[in-house]
């Protein structure tokens, strides 16, 4: 019997440790899911008294079934069937700041918390937008090291803001979540986001060529960090961004660990759909909230305008990716989260899901609906 609870005090006290670890985190979860934020630490980003509530309409189109190939052959399924077999867990369309459709699938409902993955990438962006207004970041043609010195130690130093924004660091970053000990794993399963940015290496020339990278997303995140001084990114989200727009619920971006942690900005603001669509309306209006500039109206038309001139990807911009085709844009996440916005057609169309399905392209879907517009 001794030995007996020998053993398992040992076994709960490798297991504890093991779980503790990036490698353990990797072992025990295996890969990415939209339940996520319950691995994860996190701070909390607390809403308004006051919600803003989007009101409903009847008017507008929305798909009665949609043409899918199954063994060969064409056939039309619902549109709910369609949405529900490619496992989406939340769906709205919005159309001139109203519910135009709204469901939920797999037992998710509104209430539901959702992972936004790389979708906080653009909320980052917004959130350095706001930094620019208030003089917390001069430009985004300032050298990283301004905010990050001991990165000179990589040979940063010629690194800006800008080229974080539009992914040409030039840093080696391997994005695959498949291997442990890769960057973008090391980066979402370990303990000191700090530590693994100070291992990243440049690969090729600053503003040479576009490359996706989430490292760029975490290192911008670390230079809004030390850019905001004493107040850490999520009380900023919820001072610049939750509260102004009164959000329905209150959200969690999830932390590397739980003491002195930082924020995953590359990924991993938790919260619900219809907050998630109110970012789009916010872009929709460029920047604009209830006659409250929340961000310059130039920094969401920089952010959202197809370019090539001062970016090597016109598709890129500022961490959003634009759709030249429709001119609108999105913010997007692994396994399907897509914020889509379309200002000609006045329509926002959030998507989420636990996996990206069997659809080819969402984007293409949601282009045709608001087409319809």
């Amino acid at each position: 019997m001794k030995n007996l609870t020998i053993k398992l005090v040992l076994f709960l006290v490798l297991t504890s440790l093991f779980s503790s670890c990036k490698v353990g985190r990797f072992v025990t979860y295996n890969f990415a899911d939209i339940t996520d934020h319950k691995i994860f630490p996190s701070r909390t980003i607390e809403t308004s008294q006051e919600p803003f509530l989007y009101p409903y309409t009847q008017n507008g189109f929305v798909p009665d079934s949609l043409s899918v190939t199954r063994k060969g052959k064409n056939t039309r399924v619902p549109f709910k069937t369609y949405l529900e077999d490619n496992k989406t867990v939340a769906f709205i369309i919005i159309h001139k700041d109203s519910i135009r459709y709204e469901n939920y699938f797999n037992k998710y409902d509104e209430t539901s918390i959702v992972n936004s993955f790389s979708m906080a990438k653009s909320f980052l962006s917004i959130l350095v937008g706001c930094a620019l207004d208030d003089g917390l970041i001069t430009s985004i043609k300032e050298p990283i090291t301004n905010y990050l010195p001991e990165l000179k130690a990589n040979g940063f130093e010629n690194i800006t803001i800008e080229h974080l924004l539009n992914m040409e660091s030039g840093i080696e970053f391997n994005e695959s979540y498949i291997n442990p000990f890769g960057h973008a794993a090391s980066f979402y399963y370990g303990t000191n986001i700090r530590k693994e940015v100070s291992k990243l290496k440049v690969e090729v020339k600053e503003g040479k060529r576009f490359s996706y990278r989430s490292g760029d997303s975490q290192i911008l995140g670390l230079v809004l960090d030390a850019a905001l001084g004493e107040k850490n990114i999520s009380e900023y989200l919820e001072e610049k961004i939750w509260k102004p727009l009164g959000m329905e619920y209150n959200a969690t971006w999830s932390l590397d660990r739980k003491k002195d942690g930082v924020e995953k900005t590359f990924c991993c603001v938790n919260a619900r759909a219809r907050d998630f669509a109110k970012i789009g309306t916010l872009y929709l209006k460029k920047g604009n909230w209830n006659g409250k500039q929340i961000v310059s109206k130039d920094w969401v038309e920089k952010s959202t305008k197809y370019d090539t001139i001062n970016s090597k990807a016109g598709h890129y911009q500022h961490q959003w990716w634009i759709n030249k085709k429709d001119n609108s844009y999105e913010a997007e996440g692994i396994l399907g989260q897509h914020i889509y916005v379309n200002p000609e057609k006045e329509i926002i169309i959030v998507r989420l899901g636990k996996k990206v399905g069997k659809t080819g392209s969402w984007t293409s879907l949601f282009q045709g609906i608001a087409a319809k517009y």
